[in-house]
This record gives structure tokens, sequence and C-alpha cells, in this order.
């Protein structure tokens, strides 16, 4: 499996941020957002071949993948909103393209809509921003976040296996599955997963959701048909909120469009991208 590594380092106000770039300088700059509780590897397949045509960056939110991960940390999506605008402003990319996934969703809408990041197109891939959202088990564990910090190793692991193959519709490659695993485990990761659930708060996609009729860049929202932690409704609605949006329903696909139909949305992303003016 090629090998995936995130090199930078830039200094958020939430902690150590490590990022990467693919793709020659001066080509239209293009962002990736991963969500959770996953990290830029879900990636690794989209930007190689979207770096072709752009020049990509890649990052892990502070809390996720190989990014700082300390006890207080925030990583709330009002912090990560903030980082994003901070992360944009080191690279110097004033109107960048932004493709988000999932809660990189909600962190590039913050951004754009409250901290004036401005974007040449916006993708959103099975974003979170309607309410409501978070399954029963991300609100369990959110209520009870310090019982579940407490759970042995070993059952954690399982719980974590479980929890994030389920956001693949035909199933995780075992070693993919292992990779997206890894950053929750031990004395750093395992705390982490349960504070970036503990943090998880509406309030946050709340105070945007009535905005979205104000985004003007041009918007495609892709949608995973078979996902099971969104539902493909919502990203119809959402689709239907953005003035102008572009709807693109990706068959066979679950949460995690990235992993089980990454030619598909290459496919869509490029479509879109080679329609900008």
């Amino acid at each position: 499996m090629p090998a995936w590594s995130l090199p930078e380092t830039f200094t958020s106000s939430s902690g150590a941020v490590r990022w990467n770039r693919l793709g020659e300088a001066g080509r239209p700059a293009l962002v990736l957002l991963h969500g959770t509780p996953f990290s830029s590897y879900v990636w690794r397949a989209v930007a190689r071949s979207l770096a072709r045509e752009h020049q990509v960056f890649v990052w892990d939110m502070p809390g996720y993948g190989a990014s700082e991960k300390s006890a207080g940390q925030d990583v709330s999506l009002a912090a990560q909103g903030r980082v994003f605008t901070e992360l944009l402003a080191h690279w110097g990319l004033e109107r960048p393209r932004v493709v988000a996934h999932d809660f990189g969703g909600a962190v590039a809408l913050r951004a754009h809509l409250l901290h004036g990041a401005g974007y040449r197109a916006l993708a959103l891939v099975d974003p979170v921003a309607l309410a409501p959202w978070g399954s029963p088990f991300f609100r369990l564990v959110r209520d009870h976040a310090e019982v579940f910090e407490a759970l042995p190793p070993p059952l954690h692991r399982a719980l974590v296996r479980e929890y994030v193959g389920s956001a693949s519709s035909p199933g995780l490659h075992p070693a993919v599955l292992d990779r997206l695993v890894r950053p929750w485990l031990g004395e750093a990761g395992q705390p982490a997963f349960y504070r970036q659930i503990a943090q998880a708060d509406q309030r946050h996609t709340d105070e945007i959701q009535e905005r979205y009729a104000d985004i003007t860049v041009p918007t495609l929202v892709c949608w995973g048909e078979d996902d099971a932690w969104i539902p493909v409704a919502k990203g119809r609605e959402l689709a239907a909120a953005v003035p102008g949006a572009r709807w693109e329903p990706i068959a066979h696909a679950g949460h995690l469009v990235q992993e089980d139909a990454p030619a598909e949305l290459t496919a869509a992303l490029l479509a879109f991208l080679g329609r900008l003016p």
C-alpha cells in the first residue's frame, strides 16, 4: 500500500497540525478536509488523482490522525473552523477550491460563513450540515465519554473498529481499517477518540444552517446512496438549501465514499471543477 505521510507542521490555536501538499506549484489550489473519526488518509487516492491538475493541500485536524492530541484540547467544530481559517492564511490561499467530507463539511461551512474564508468552489461530500445529526451510538458516547474512556484497551479497539467499519457499505480492506483505527489507540489516542465525540455539539451547525442560502460560490453536494450514517435525503435537502448547488448521488457507496467509490467520486469532482469559468 503506497505510503501516506504529512511531513509539514503548523502550530494552530488548537495545537500542532500536520499537513502536506501534492502536485506542482502554480496549479489551481485545492484543499481537502476529512471528517470524524477519520483523517486525511481517507483522501489518499482522490488526492493523488486531483493532483494531476491541481496543487492539493491535505491536513489532519487537531485531535485527529497525525496531528496533536492532548488533554484539555479544544477539538470542537467551532475550533476546527478557526483552525482552518488560520491554515488557509498560513498557506497564503485566498480562494482555493475546497472539498470537504463529513464534519469537514461543517468546518468548511463555518470558516466560509463565520470567518470570511473565501472559496473558488465548494464540494461537500456526505457532510454534517443539517440537524438533527449524530447516531444513537454517537449520542450515547457523547453523554458518557468518561465511562467509555475508561474501557480496557482491547474493548476500546474492538468498539472503534466496529464503528469505523460501519461507515463503509461494502466493507473496508483490513489494512485500511487498521490504518484508520490506529490513531485512536494508546495513551493519547483512546482519550482523544472520546474527546472529539464529547465536544460534538449540534449548535455549531445550527448557528450556520439558516445561512446556507447566502452561499454564492459554485457548490457540489455528493452523497453515497448507501450512507448508513447520514441518510441520502439529507443530501437532497442540503442541495436544495444552497442556491444553484449541483446534486451528485454516488451509487453503491456508504458514508466513506472515498473508500467505497474513489473513481466515481473523483470523476464527479473533476467534472464539477472542470465547469468552473
